[in-house]
């Protein structure tokens, strides 16, 4: 691998901003403002380089995989585009949220299959480092023997306990961020005959292609599983304990519900719903992880808390691209315009905090010795942001980088 030298750039490092030139070579970063020693020079004068993102909930391949409800297109295909996009918008590492339902569709055990399947396929075609979240729906225990395969891969992956059944069957007369823990024995349910929760459930029955009659006979079949779910968790957990990955647990509302998944290992709480989970983590140093949409939006579309507050109350660590892959880069320009928090710090919630989360400690900060995992931004005074170059371990993953550029002024951040 030739080795590079990307000069007088805008260095973002753990605690500041400074300007500098970084060496890379086979896949590493191997100094900062030393000898070029024959590299081949990027001039970056007036550019920031930036440690690439770490995603580690994104869903948006759900969109190449099925680009409008009920339309799917060939998934290698779909991956490879996906692929392109995170290089694109400067993710280099990404967990695929990757739902692992009772529906049938786009989330069932069936599609996960050949998604599984695929990336294995095309891992020597892709550029970013493709990995899996596993997010398993409680109420699935078809999907363990797929769970099992991908626990013992090659790509390490994360677990997410996800339970959007015991959710959808909430009573409207609560709200969903007071909804009780998923186990207790009263559990309030809805009216599974009323009109009202067909209607509800109409989106998940187009995306299962089912009528909505049919999708609530299935749910309520579905439902008749609960006295076996704790134990399938349990199951699910010791698996993933054993293979030594982390844990996640998602859209939590109650601190009972933090302290049950946090007993199983889930050290992680993905997406908390109330301010009373934020708390509970943050006092049992758990990590935790909001949705960069919501940071660049300015709040969140399901209004849950607001990740723009909790950062700068010190109740977040992590922001996932979620649903919007540009998100990663339109939340530090917001959060940045916003004075939440010092560059270097934000960024920290978007590279280095993911990546140690998931156990990745070879990346996420620019420092020699680390993999060469790097985004080459231009950001001028007063305009957007723009992803110029990506590396990967060192690899060109996307450059948009101009034959002749005129350089900037150093970067206004």
């Amino acid at each position: 691998m030739t080795a590079e030298y990307i000069e007088g750039a805008s260095l973002l490092l753990d605690d500041r901003i400074v300007t500098g030139s970084v060496r890379i070579e086979d896949g590493r970063i191997t100094g900062i403002d030393v000898a070029r020693d024959g590299a081949t020079v990027i001039k970056a004068r007036g550019l920031l380089l930036a440690p690439a993102f770490v995603d580690i909930h994104g869903d948006a391949f759900e969109r190449q995989v099925m680009p409008r409800p009920g339309v799917a297109v060939p998934i290698p295909a779909a991956l490879l585009e996906t692929d392109r996009q995170l290089a694109a918008n400067g993710i280099a590492t990404a967990y695929h949220a990757l739902t692992l339902s009772w529906e049938p569709g786009l989330r069932s055990v069936d599609t996960g299959w050949r998604i599984v399947r695929a990336l294995e396929d095309l891992r020597s075609r892709l550029t970013a480092d493709n990995r899996i979240q596993l997010r398993w729906e409680t109420f699935c225990p078809e999907a363990e023997p797929l769970i099992a395969h991908v626990l013992q891969g090659a790509d390490r992956p994360a677990l997410a306990f996800n339970d959007h059944t015991t959710s959808a069957l909430l009573h409207p007369s609560i709200p969903i961020h007071d909804r009780p823990f998923d186990h207790v024995p009263d559990y309030p349910v809805t009216d599974l005959a009323s009109p009202a929760f067909a209607a509800k459930l109409s989106d998940r029955a187009k995306r299962a292609h089912m009528s909505p009659a049919e999708f609530v006979d299935l749910i309520t079949r579905i439902w008749s599983r609960r006295p076996a779910v704790p134990a399938d968790i349990n199951r699910i957990a010791a698996m993933a304990r054993r293979a030594g990955v982390p844990m996640l647990s998602h859209d939590d509302t109650q601190v009972e519900t933090r302290d049950h998944y946090r007993a199983l290992g889930a050290r992680v709480a993905e997406f908390p719903m109330h301010d009373r989970v934020f708390h509970a983590a943050r006092a049992a140093g758990d990590a935790i992880v909001l949705g960069a949409p919501n940071a660049m939006r300015g709040g969140s579309h399901l209004g849950s808390p607001s990740a723009a507050e909790m950062i700068a109350r010190g109740l977040c660590d992590i922001l996932a691209s979620d649903y919007y892959y540009p998100a990663m880069l339109g939340a530090m320009v917001r959060l940045h315009a916003d004075n939440i928090a010092p560059l270097p710090a934000l960024w920290q919630l978007v590279a280095a905090n993911p990546a140690l989360a998931m156990g990745l400690t070879d990346r996420g900060r620019i420092a020699p010795g680390l993999r060469a995992d790097l985004l080459l931004i231009d950001w001028p005074e007063g305009g957007p942001p723009a992803p110029l170059r990506t590396w990967v371990a060192g690899r060109a993953g996307y450059s948009a980088l101009p034959t002749a550029r005129q350089p900037h002024p150093e970067p206004a951040v």
